[in-house]
């Protein structure tokens, strides 16, 4: 009896905020979303998000990507420019310019670009990392 009204509920909650181009669809233009992005389809033009993007194993995109996660199977072409992770998976192709707070790459994975990571600066000494100084005793 209450089992309907909750699956109804909760498959709203699954659509709602995502979007996804299917394959075989072309869509030429420019995105802004506030939530996440499935490509497997082509799109040219600029994406910005605050959700996440997955492109799919026959999914591109040429142009810009502004957002927070993105996760490829497929193909990037142009400015990628994430607060978060970026996850390359083996089949991935990306070339362009590339900016990051977090690189993951499966081997095999095409990665030609130049890339900068914004993220925590560790600071370095002698090429290690800086060691935290011992905080002085403190006495009543």
């Amino acid at each position: 009896m209450f089992s309907d009204n909750k699956k109804d509920k909760h498959d709203m909650d699954n659509t709602s905020g995502k979007n996804s181009i299917a394959q075989g669809t072309k869509i030429v233009g420019d995105f802004n979303s506030e939530g996440d992005f499935r490509i497997d389809g082509i799109i040219e033009g600029n994406i910005k998000t605050a959700g996440k993007v997955f492109v799919g194993k026959d999914g591109f995109v040429k142009g810009t990507i502004q957002g927070t996660d993105a996760y490829f199977e497929g193909k990037f072409s142009g400015k990628l420019s994430l607060s978060g992770t970026l996850t390359l998976k083996s089949s991935a192709f990306i070339e362009g310019e590339v900016v990051v707070g977090k690189l993951a790459v499966e081997p095999g994975a095409t990665f030609n670009v130049t890339c900068a990571m914004k993220g925590t600066v560790k600071p370095m000494t002698n090429g290690e990392p800086a060691r935290k100084k011992p905080e002085a005793e403190k006495t009543a």
